[in-house]
């Protein structure tokens, strides 16, 4: 099977396509490699997996066109898309570009040459306002409180009609927090991680009261699999469509995760309690039964041990950010 991964140097992507690699797809990675956050980490993933990534836009309709003409690619997997609730706040017409005009230029050459299934990314933050925990696919999600998770809930409706239309089949994915090795500095771990190594102080918003459905990046991406194995059949509209909730389903209060941190590192953090951030929810939970039901998923790693294996990561040559390494 030959699958197109986009957004293939970044963190899902780049161990999804490693991933996919290892069991014998062949794989082909596109990436623009932009700098929303150090491109050296992009860089080592793709070198550390040995993965074929070019370096290409999807909002370049014409390049994008090209490159499906030639590959004829079976599958596609939409991870590129431009990432943060709080960068959406400063920067809202990225995000337009990135994920509205080159989702739509994806949906076109999926349409055009003759893509069987496409799974894109969509995030947990389409719940927005929604107060009924665990979130469920089925839920309104229809009062996003920030541009992003907007643009995603437009991905949705936009892969909707798509499907109705062209009879492409699509699975959507609203990721939970993921966290793991190789994981992006402008997130949580990363940031707690880099902060209590340096006897920083770390940053704790809405004075520590928040939860989050954190998720190991090898749960996040085996699910991806199985929903890219796994073409959905006609659903009660008659089309083959499916969004699911992808995440631990196990959430977890934000100071047992820091003290997760601190143990693993050894260090007490020190802390500076903070109002909420706008664009921010005081809580995410999945509802995974449907994705387990349908596709088999059933994420196995523990946060303590998830948590280990970031920080023997984090500290190790591996992680080009490590500043001990750089000798700074």
């Amino acid at each position: 099977m030959k699958i197109l991964v986009t957004g293939a140097a970044g963190f899902i992507g780049s161990k999804l396509m490693y991933s996919l690699r290892e069991r014998g797809d062949e794989v082909i990675g596109i990436d623009n490699f932009n700098d929303y956050y150090d491109v050296r980490l992009k860089e080592a993933r793709v070198s550390a997996m040995k993965l074929d990534v070019r370096k290409m836009d999807i909002t370049n309709k014409y390049v994008l066109d090209s490159l499906f003409a030639s590959e004829k690619f079976d599958k596609v997997v939409n991870l590129a898309a431009q990432a943060g609730v709080r960068y959406s706040i400063t920067n809202p017409y990225v995000y337009l570009h990135s994920n509205l005009v080159g989702f739509m230029n994806i949906l076109e050459a999926c349409r055009n040459y003759g893509v069987k299934h496409l799974v894109f990314a969509s995030s947990s933050s389409v719940y927005g306002m929604n107060n009924t925990v665990p979130y469920n696919e089925d839920d309104k999600a229809d009062s996003p409180v920030s541009l992003y998770a907007a643009t995603k809930k437009s991905n949705e409706l936009m892969a909707h009609s798509y499907c109705k239309l062209y009879g492409i089949a699509m699975t959507g994915l609203r990721y939970f927090t993921v966290y793991g090795p190789w994981g992006r500095p402008d997130m949580a771990p990363m940031l707690f991680a880099k902060a209590i190594s340096n006897g920083d102080t770390i940053k704790v918003f809405n004075h520590g009261d928040m939860i989050r459905d954190f998720t190991y990046i090898d749960d996040i991406v085996n699910g991806t699999i199985a929903c890219l194995d796994h073409e959905p059949t006609p659903n009660k509209d008659g089309i083959k469509y499916r969004i699911y909730n992808i995440g631990c389903s196990h959430p977890v209060k934000l100071m047992d995760f820091i003290s997760e941190m601190e143990q693993a590192l050894g260090t007490e953090a020190k802390k500076e309690f903070l109002p909420m951030q706008p664009g921010d929810v005081y809580q995410t939970n999945a509802d995974t039964t449907k994705i387990e039901t349908e596709v088999g998923y059933k994420p196995s790693v523990q946060l303590h041990d998830g948590i280990a294996s970031f920080i023997e990561w984090y500290r190790s040559d591996l992680n080009p950010l490590n500043e001990k390494k750089r000798g700074s």
